[in-house]
């Protein structure tokens, strides 16, 4: 190793990284930070790696002090504040996760395409942390909260579908029937081949006593993907509730 650059040796950690060696990543990480000619750009990238393998191997305390120490050299670095806003909420700080996590917010909504730093790379990453506060909203009963928080998951990753059934959920328990068949059916016909789109919307109408609908969306999710379990569960359950009641 003493023959490669420092550029080679993070290429080669980023590839251990990747392929899930951690051990060896680390100490090709540990060498070039204890390398006092190492250069800011070379540190920050070995930081950055060696607090995500601390967090992989769940050492929490030393992955938010490397994520910080990223963020020392630079503080624009968008993936190191994400994940640290994530790591304070997960070992429940939430204010200082909301202070980093708005603070690396602010800066991507202020750059944007025409600064150079919104790409779909980062909008995915900031949709995930959004979904998070969706579905923690959601589970509180907070339902406008997460009816902005989902909005805002679907306009930064808009192939995040699962969000636009949630979306749907939220209304549907507002009781907003209305909107919630208007965002089922849309996403049914933007994406035919969604299955889960179409389960959910068999689901709403079977909710509402549109008993024939809904199985007819089901039959359908069956047509296309006959392995369908909980499509099929519904079916099955629907037609037997029908017989049932037939006197």
């Amino acid at each position: 190793m003493e023959n490669l650059s420092k550029t080679d040796l993070v290429n080669r950690g980023k590839d251990c990284f990747q392929k899930g060696e951690y051990k060896k990543a680390k100490g090709i990480f540990t060498e070039l930070i204890e390398d006092p000619s190492s250069s800011e750009s070379i540190l920050i990238d070995a930081f950055f790696h060696m607090a995500n393998i601390f967090h992989i191997q769940g050492d929490i305390g030393k992955a938010i002090k490397g994520f910080n120490k990223v963020l020392e050299l630079e503080p624009g670095h968008t993936d190191a504040s994400i994940s640290l806003s994530v790591l304070y909420n997960d070992i429940g700080h939430y204010e200082e996760a909301k202070k980093v996590f708005d603070k690396a917010n602010q800066r991507v909504k202020h750059t944007g395409p025409q600064g150079g730093v919104e790409d779909i790379h980062i909008n995915k990453k900031f949709s995930l942390k959004h979904l998070e506060l969706a579905d923690m909203y959601s589970s509180y009963n907070r339902h406008d909260e997460a009816l902005f928080e989902y909005n805002k998951v679907t306009a930064l990753d808009p192939e995040n579908l699962e969000a636009r059934i949630k979306v749907a959920k939220v209304y549907a328990k507002k009781n907003f029937m209305a909107k919630a068949f208007d965002e089922l059916k849309k996403l049914k016909n933007e994406h035919p081949a969604y299955v889960e789109g179409r389960v959910a919307l068999g689901i709403l109408y079977y909710g509402t006593g549109k008993i024939l609908e809904a199985q007819n969306e089901w039959e359908n999710v069956i047509a296309r993907d006959p392995a369908n379990s909980e499509a099929a569960m519904y079916l099955n359950l629907s037609k037997a509730a029908t017989e049932t009641t037939l006197p």
